[in-house]
């Protein structure tokens, strides 16, 4: 039909009215791109501001309402938190978190232990499990066997146990078995023990333990913290004493 209407043009004509065409159809194409893109740009700015919006609305919510919001508290640097041992009243507090399977934390345990007993009522010390399991197969074990028997009231007779003989267990398959031989040796109700080995509340307590310790930045054994601050791992015995009479002395 098209070409019946144009029969009256001449061969140049005609190839001047398709390419004329042809560039209609293109702008045609363009502006409906141009279409496209600001569609595009009015949705993602509609969403922004609607994100930006919801922010100011949620901090002008949180700034009437301020105990509607609470920041995590220190609970992992409470020194309340964790089996405790020495003056509880001292000015001078050393935490630890550790796992009964890390090799250092058996060097830094006869550190601590001397440490106690030389400063005695001048400090207390903190003791907090962080068991690496990813690397300890153990070690999660033993902080509940520790747990358990703390139930009987010997948790620091089984800390020292299982750090005074970390070699005889660390690496067995059986280690839960060794851990019943340390409960009898210690005298405790080896049923109880048992019962509190496996129970819900001990494994929730190490667990608890654990998550407190990442929440708290803590990706190592053993890391201490002294009256709330990281210190660097001491590398004697006479260092880490240093440390410690520092801070009775800066306290007193």
């Amino acid at each position: 039909m098209a070409d019946n209407n144009h029969r009256h043009l001449t061969k140049r004509e005609r190839r001047e009215l398709r390419r004329e065409e042809k560039k209609q159809a293109r702008l045609h194409e363009q502006k409906q791109e141009q279409r496209k893109r600001l569609r595009r740009r009015i949705t993602l700015w509609f969403f922004v501001l609607l994100g930006v919006g919801g922010g100011i609305f949620g901090m002008i919510q949180l700034a009437k309402n301020p105990s509607s919001y609470k920041a995590s508290p220190p609970t992992s640097l409470d020194s309340t938190a964790g089996w405790t041992k020495g003056n509880k009243d001292a000015k001078v507090t050393l935490i630890e978190y550790s796992d009964f399977q890390c090799p250092a934390c058996r060097n830094s345990y006869a550190w601590v232990k001397r440490l106690t007993l030389e400063f005695n009522d001048k400090m207390q010390f903190v003791y907090r499990h962080f068991p690496l399991k990813q690397i300890h197969p153990n070690a999660e074990l033993a902080a509940r066997a520790a747990e358990a028997a703390g139930r009987q009231g010997k948790f620091w007779e089984m800390h020292d146990m299982l750090f005074e003989n970390q070699s005889s267990w660390a690496n067995r398959s059986d280690a839960g078995e060794i851990f019943i031989k340390y409960a009898q040796s210690l005298n405790l109700s080896v049923e109880q023990f048992k019962n509190d080995l496996n129970s819900r509340e001990v494994r929730e307590k190490v667990e608890n333990d654990y998550q407190h310790s990442i929440q708290s930045g803590i990706d190592a054994t053993p890391t201490f913290f002294l009256n709330g601050k990281k210190i660097q791992n001491p590398r004697s015995y006479e260092e880490f004493k240093n440390l410690i009479q520092q801070a009775i002395q800066s306290n007193s």
